[in-house]
């Protein structure tokens, strides 16, 4: 939800399609087979309201499907994926620590953007079990467990914490407190969103630029006005639905939840 917030708040005429997966999660034990199966359902059920974008907002299935949607979708449709902000992080000076899910942490996918990005920073890989479904739960006090124990395995003298779950933008503010403030936290959803707008062809420049993100950019209130409803439709599994009404812990889920009614105006569609 927090990629699609940072589309809104990009470009706030875009309307957006949210698909969801609920039938088939967590995606992270699953085989790469089967995560690119779902991913390609998922992009072909958007299909049928006519995207002009699709932005895969999950690193597991931008890892496993993203080269496939693209042979499928572009170019007539660009397809936008998600990437862990290593780079940035790393630019900025270590010790750098790489929150993830379990799976996403011992993957040869996570070792090669270190070695890509991150040679010669010393890096920390750690797993935040639990801490995905904790936050699809909205049960916050198993979110601050899941958040405690992620903090208590993160080696002390870090200086930067990459977020490497696009679940965790979404409580972002209460990971800040857990590791303290002399860590910066760095997610991609902004960058997520300018690339988005350049593959549109509409301009970037006023998409809010954060190579290390505020502790509250994604966890605070939103000034947006609430009568500018930029959720279109929302899928479940390929299904006409709603939001789960578990997203109300959070302010950016929140705000979808209040925009689920469609408009009539006319603006791209994206599929986050």
């Amino acid at each position: 939800m927090g990629y699609a917030a940072a589309l809104h708040e990009a470009a706030p005429g875009i309307r957006l399609v949210l698909s969801l997966d609920p039938d088939h999660m967590p995606w992270g034990p699953r085989s790469p087979q089967a995560v690119r199966e779902r991913v390609l359902a998922g992009a072909r059920a958007a299909l049928e309201l006519r995207p002009d974008a699709v932005v895969i907002a999950c690193n597991t299935a931008s890892v496993h499907g993203l080269d496939a949607v693209r042979d499928e979708l572009e170019p007539d449709v660009p397809v936008v994926g998600t990437v862990p902000a290593i780079r940035p992080a790393a630019a900025a000076g270590g010790p750098v620590a790489v929150w993830a899910t379990a799976a996403t942490t011992a993957s040869d996918y996570l070792q090669g953007l270190l070695e890509a990005f991150a040679t010669g920073t010393l890096t920390h890989r750690v797993a935040a079990l639990g801490l995905a479904e904790a936050v699809e739960s909205g049960d916050l006090d198993r979110v601050d467990a899941c958040i405690a124990a992620a903090a208590a395995a993160t080696p002390g003298g870090i200086r930067a914490l990459v977020l490497g779950c696009t679940h965790y933008g979404l409580v972002e503010s209460r990971i800040a407190a857990a590791v303290g403030p002399g860590v910066t936290i760095f997610d991609s959803p902004h960058a997520v969103a300018r690339q988005t707008l350049r593959r549109l062809g509409l301009d970037p420049s006023a998409a809010p630029v954060a190579s290390g993100s505020a502790p509250d950019s994604t966890d605070s209130t939103d000034s947006t006005d609430s009568t500018d409803n930029p959720v279109e439709a929302v899928l479940l599994s390929g299904r006409p639905g709603r939001l789960p009404a578990a997203l109300a812990a959070y302010p950016a889920g929140a705000r979808l939840l209040g925009a689920q009614a469609s408009r009539t105006r006319r603006a791209p569609t994206l599929r986050p």
